[in-house]
């Protein structure tokens, strides 16, 4: 958490020094998504507000509202189409497909933009999308990467959407070799805004830290290390998949995790600067997943990413 506040500083001193557009937060309330499961890993439902406590900066916060209700979703599917996805492209968009299937027509949307050193929208916020647009076929994976940077651009343009439940769901072999923000300052932030990402690392079964077949070099990918804490602090979740149902599995993983949401919030912090949130349940038992706090009073640079 001490690394995640200090890359938010940085944010801020870029800003400063740069001057690049900004934004402000003006909301006297700020909202957090939470996921809970018991000790087998079960989403647990029909909780209170009085099972949750929230700390704001280590302080305890009265809960101002609290929801439980099934909302439609809104979901920006982020494809890396640099050159080393070479091979795994085709994978990424068959385990694309399988959650674009899982989606409710009636309720739910969705949106495909891919990247590499530029963030390009193919398809636009749409409800009842079920299929990627045809020119995903025909897209030759060219160029270095800047993953960070277009995870960060895509997840403030899932924030135009409002009502919904909104996520980032980035495939990607985990390479980054040309962004100008970092991990940590992508995950500030995206948790800022309230919007989870979940990484789907498509890779080999020699990449895949979880196979029989994985090399040394797997264990240190950062599929394993900086870019799962950018999703965990984010509230959402890193997965590495490198056959066929495994991605199937964790489509559904993803998309089960969002429709299991408590949503609730608090009146935000007076002190301006990056205010760390925990969320605890008073049931020992269970836990609770959510972002990793909020911005109040500061403006944050527009992200490099083109697009």
């Amino acid at each position: 958490m001490f690394k995640l506040v200090v890359a938010v500083a940085m944010v801020f001193q870029l800003a400063e020094q740069a001057a690049p557009p900004t934004f402000h937060s003006s909301v006297d309330v700020v909202r957090l998504a939470a996921v809970v499961r018991d000790q087998k890993g079960r989403f647990v439902r029909d909780l209170a507000p009085a099972d949750f406590e929230v700390f704001d900066s280590g302080r305890m916060r009265a809960i101002k509202d609290f929801r439980y209700d099934v909302a439609g979703l809104s979901i920006a599917l982020l494809f890396d189409v640099s050159g080393s996805m070479e091979g795994q492209l085709a994978h990424a968009r068959d385990a694309a497909s399988v959650l674009l299937g899982l989606l409710d027509p009636a309720r739910d949307e969705a949106a495909v933009f891919q990247f590499d050193t530029r963030l390009e929208q193919a398809v636009p916020f749409t409800r009842g999308l079920r299929e990627l647009p045809a020119s995903m076929s025909a897209v030759v994976p060219f160029g270095a990467t800047s993953l960070f940077d277009a995870v960060a651009r895509t997840a403030e343009r899932v924030t135009a959407s409002e009502g919904r439940r909104h996520a980032v769901v980035v495939f990607t072999d985990g390479l980054d070799n040309a962004s100008r923000l970092t991990a940590s300052q992508v995950s500030g932030i995206a948790s800022s805004i309230d919007v989870p990402v979940y990484i789907v690392g498509i890779v080999s079964g020699l990449d895949d830290p979880t196979s029989d077949r994985a090399t040394p070099a797997a264990i240190r990918s950062p599929l394993a290390g900086e870019l799962a804490n950018l999703a965990s602090w984010t509230g959402g979740s890193a997965w590495v998949a490198s056959a066929a149902p495994q991605r199937s599995y964790v489509m559904r993983q993803i998309v089960d995790e969002l429709r299991h949401q408590y949503v609730i919030a608090i009146e935000t912090g007076a002190e301006a600067g990056w205010h760390p949130l925990t969320v605890k349940l008073r049931n020992k038992r269970l836990t609770a997943h959510a972002r990793s706090g909020y911005i109040v009073g500061q403006s944050r640079p527009a992200t490099g990413a083109g697009g």
